[in-house]
């Protein structure tokens, strides 16, 4: 896939934390570049530093030294309301806990991210029924989050994600409050939005779901231990 601007570059990127005289190396040097329409697993074990990576490429932190471009835009050198607006416009957030809000209906937990956009009213719900229809829960909309099983919950996070055209979709263990059967639809959902064009990075610490995405990026102590096609991948771990 040769194009010139990666959607996604971070350039010799660290995050130090200090913790009394120790020095915490979070991120130890990572460069990395994911281009427009790619579907990539982030993956590591729990302290691996792959947290890390997913706060700064959502523009959820900075890093201590280094440079990140989203989009072409150096995330860098933004202030926080520079940074919610690139977290508003650029990227759709898929949470493992789904974060809905109990008390909306589920058109209302889908348009959040449009209100706070400035969206006008009508375009709003145009665009937030559309999401919930490609999700297949539209004819759902009134319903409250907790009437619903835990895979359209993942759903109705996915839709919200959408509703906006982000850039990225970033999936932060997509899976991990499902059960087998439920995790196998969502994935397959995210493969299928890929299909369609969309960029999407998963963050797990699970093999298995890193080589649903087409590339895997393996983090170890801060740093890239392996970037490559899930089939190089595969062989490797031997699943």
């Amino acid at each position: 896939m040769e194009q010139k601007q990666p959607l996604i570059y971070l350039k010799d990127v660290y995050k130090i934390y200090r913790m009394g005289n120790t020095e915490v190396r979070a991120s130890n040097g990572i460069n990395l570049s994911i281009y427009r329409g790619e579907m990539v697993a982030i993956v590591g074990k729990s302290g691996s530093g792959k947290s890390t990576i997913m706060n700064i490429i959502g523009a959820l932190d900075v890093p201590t030294t280094g440079e990140y471009y989203l989009d072409g835009k150096n995330v860098n050198s933004m202030d926080d309301d520079e940074l919610a607006k690139i977290r508003n416009q650029k990227i759709g957030f898929i949470f493992q806990q789904y974060n809905l809000l109990p008390k909306m209906n589920l058109l209302e937990n889908v348009e959040l991210p449009l209100l706070y956009a400035g969206v006008r009213e009508k375009k709003r719900y145009e665009l937030a029924m559309a999401s919930l229809e490609k999700v297949g829960l539209s004819d759902k909309w009134k319903n409250k989050p907790n009437q619903l099983s835990g895979g359209q919950q993942q759903r109705v996070s996915i839709a919200r994600a959408l509703a906006g055209s982000p850039s990225l979709i970033l999936a932060d263990e997509p899976t991990g409050a499902l059960d087998s059967r439920t995790s196998r639809e969502v994935l397959d959902f995210l493969k299928q939005l890929n299909e369609e064009g969309n960029t999407i990075v998963i963050i797990t610490h699970d093999n298995s779901i890193a080589l649903e995405a087409k590339r895997v990026v393996r983090i170890k102590d801060g740093q890239i231990i392996f970037d490559g096609t899930a089939d190089e991948y595969r062989k490797q771990v031997g699943e």
